[in-house]
């Protein structure tokens, strides 16, 4: 009897962005030693479909096409070279003028933060932070949907940031102005030995940076919620995508949620329940979580280090086992997710964190994040 088809999904923040405009493109021309180890990454994992998140947008797709021939499609660090046929990029919100106030400080743009915080979404220059599909299968592009440009107001029952003594945050021109994705939100059909799966991509935006009315972490929970919606039947009349087509995921169709969540089921700054809002979603699949050696080890060591500074470790109450990024003194947290349909049986899955002076830990501090990866087959599969 032959082997069942499978199929390894992987999400990675991979931060791959620059300050400046064109500035990723130039890294990569230049020879780039963080791309070298993130592709290194990659091509140890060799997932079959990857979402890059944190990887800057160009119109012309030149940093995408110089990431794959100059860095995935040669061996880095001794691993063997990787090729993905199909790629998917489209525009995004960060770092697009929204020609508002949209902190409340008083003034439309300004310079470096003060611009990027009136941005659709948070960014110094148009398409920083971007999103980027790469596949050994292919991807239907003609069929993709985007929701970038949905507002955030048309959400019903949304999480509207309010000032502490209970007035809303944004003017009401600047409420139903307001975009929903801080990034953007795809659904991207990939044809696959398993069958057509809709790639549910996104990005939302960190819980914080934000003040007493948490602008950030509200629509951090709304993002979120998106896709929680637009799996939801009867969400016809408000759920429409950047091309006029309204209406969530049909019924019975497959898929697999990818992404930087910025949402920690039990620690960090996000609103109570935000991940779980689509954790616990009857469609989405309930599986293991993936697990690393070198979450565990990494938080120890913040932990210790803190310690000897006098310091207290903030209290941890998820398992660091199960982290997929570290964010400095304040430890390991767990934000990025790979969460598949259910349709389908899950037979393997991780998180790249070697321990220290494991292979490959030497790549780590390319990026605060690491790659999740699932191994996936068809739920009938024998």
């Amino acid at each position: 009897m032959s082997e069942p088809l499978r199929l390894r999904v992987a999400t990675f923040n991979a931060s791959l962005y620059d300050q400046a405009p064109g500035g990723l493109v130039a890294r990569l021309r230049a020879g780039d030693e963080n791309a070298r180890r993130i592709a290194a990454i990659v091509q140890r994992v060799r997932p079959d479909i990857l979402l890059l998140n944190e990887f800057d947008y160009d119109a012309g797709g030149e940093a995408a096409d110089l990431f794959r021939t100059r860095y995935l499609e040669v061996g880095q660090h001794g691993q063997q070279a990787i090729h993905y046929p199909w790629r998917y990029l489209a525009p995004v919100n960060t770092g697009v003028p929204s020609g508002l106030d949209l902190d409340g400080d008083g003034q439309v743009g300004g310079e470096g933060r003060q611009r990027g915080n009136d941005a659709w979404g948070y960014g110094l220059h148009p398409g920083q932070y971007g999103m980027l599909v790469l596949s050994r299968h292919p991807l239907d592009a003609g069929a993709a949907r985007s929701f970038r440009l949905l507002k955030w107001s048309a959400l019903p029952r949304a999480s509207r940031p309010r000032h502490p003594d209970g007035r809303p945050f944004h003017p009401p021109e600047v409420w139903q102005a307001l975009r929903l994705s801080s990034k953007s939100h795809w659904d991207l059909p990939a044809d696959t030995p398993l069958g057509r799966i809709h790639l549910l991509a996104a990005h939302p935006t960190p819980p914080v940076f934000d003040g007493p009315e948490r602008r950030n972490a509200h629509r951090n929970h709304d993002e979120i919620r998106l896709w929680a919606e637009y799996l939801n039947p009867g969400n016809g009349d408000w759920l429409c995508d950047d091309d006029g087509r309204c209406g969530g995921l049909a019924e019975g169709e497959r898929f697999v949620i990818l992404g930087d969540y910025n949402a920690d089921p039990a620690d960090g700054a996000s609103l109570p329940g935000a991940i779980h809002q689509l954790l616990e979603h009857p469609r989405v699949l309930r599986m293991a979580t993936p697990r690393s050696e070198g979450g565990p080890e990494t938080q120890a060591a913040i932990a210790t280090a803190q310690a000897a500074a006098g310091e207290t470790p903030p209290e941890k109450r998820g398992a660091p086992a199960h982290a997929t990024a570290v964010f400095g003194r304040a430890g390991v947290f767990r934000v990025d997710y790979v969460l598949p349909s259910v349709g389908f049986r899950v037979v393997d899955s991780g998180v790249f964190w070697p321990r220290e002076g494991e292979p490959g830990a030497e790549w780590l501090d390319a990026s605060d994040h690491r790659l999740v990866w699932v191994d996936l087959e068809a739920a009938d599969a024998e």
